[in-house]
């Protein structure tokens, strides 16, 4: 798995490596290694050869890791007993985050989407407004437009058609996938989107009347904070009459609705599928499930907690744990749908049912 034809081949590291670079610590190497080893990839543990590294944070996977050919796994202490003699150990808390960062330095470009022609400048076949800014190392596919007054950071990349609009700002170190489209927004430095996103779009937004529907001016703006990430084919309206806003380091899945005037909190996770309707307002490190619905103008507290397919209706206190349709506490909601199948049960063994 680690021979990407996708990827440079990576510059091997070796176990100092590794423990420098996530604080892990080493088990004993014994005969078989003096520390001299280098590895060239990642896999998991079922796949993975000496020359790759790998990882346990899992109990289901433990029989793979007891008959593992890795050359090191990150393991927790209550797993390492478990790691074979021809495997080096290295002891972490957070095992799956060490892997992701010892993952990052063998294939950099991985982490964002990249150019055709990444580090090559502005390719032929881009239109690119002589009134826009571009800082240095920007790196710009054909196919790309960008509009008049638009800024672009250094160091950022655009992929193959797609098109920035008038006055956009674009922060550095950003990575824009193909076939996006970014209107009336200002990102912030690290910003990743995907192919397909469409950002700063027209918001939903109709004075309902009995003979027709009058379209309301979206005149608001799409703000994204430092190092937020948008997946594939998701949409964020732009603010009707005031901006929407994405907070620093909040993660958003593919296939996502957010519509306009939401204010989405700092790091906040955001599943495939969820749509957000208008003017609703998330705190921080709120976790949603895939395809969550949530109404308009709902307030959800900091640390929310929310199961896949729930339906959010109302306003939810800091720190909750929910779930179902309507969403309620979570406990709540396990317990109801187990007294509906003890119901469901006794139907179909045509036992009586009573309270």
């Amino acid at each position: 798995m680690s021979r990407h034809n996708f990827f440079p081949e990576p510059v091997p590291v070796g176990v100092a490596d590794l423990v420098a670079l996530t604080g892990g610590i080493v088990q004993e190497l014994g005969d078989f290694d003096d520390g001299s080893r280098t590895f060239c990839g990642v896999a998991p543990l079922d796949r993975a050869s000496g020359s790759e590294i790998s990882f346990l944070d899992n109990i289901k996977y433990l029989d793979d890791l007891r008959t593992t050919h890795a050359g090191v796994c990150f393991v927790s202490s209550q797993f390492v007993e478990h790691v074979p003699s021809g495997t080096i150990a290295i002891l972490t808390p957070q095992p799956y985050l060490s892997f992701a960062l010892a993952s990052a330095r063998l294939f950099p470009l991985a982490m964002a989407p990249g150019t055709i022609h990444r580090g090559k400048g502005v390719m032929a076949g881009a239109t690119i407004s002589p009134e826009a800014r571009l800082e240095s190392d920007v790196s710009i596919d054909p196919g790309v437009i960008i509009g008049p007054f638009a800024h672009i950071g250094s160091g950022s990349t655009i992929a193959a058609n797609s098109v920035i609009g008038p006055g956009v700002q674009i922060g550095r170190g950003c990575h824009i996938g193909s076939n996006v489209t970014i209107m009336h927004s200002f990102l912030g430095n690290g910003v990743i989107i995907h192919s397909g996103a469409s950002i700063g779009q027209d918001g939903f937004g109709f004075s309902i009347g009995r003979t027709g529907h009058t379209k309301v001016p979206q005149t608001g703006r799409v703000v994204i904070q430092d190092n937020v990430e948008i997946g594939a084919n998701s949409a964020i309206d732009r603010g009707a009459n005031r901006d929407t806003v994405i907070g620093e380091g909040t993660k958003i899945d593919n296939l996502v609705q957010i519509a306009h005037n939401v204010v989405i909190g700092r790091h906040c996770l955001i599943a495939g599928q969820v749509g957000i309707a208008g003017s609703s307002i998330l705190g921080d490190f709120v976790f949603m499930g895939g395809q969550v619905g949530v109404a308009g103008h709902v307030k959800i507290g900091s640390g929310v907690q929310i199961a896949g397919g729930s339906d959010v209706h109302g306003d939810i206190a800091p720190g909750s744990k929910v779930g179902g349709s309507p969403a309620r506490p979570l406990k709540q909601w396990f317990r109801e749908v187990a007294v509906l199948s003890r119901i469901a049960d006794k139907s179909r063994g045509g036992g009586a049912v009573s309270d």
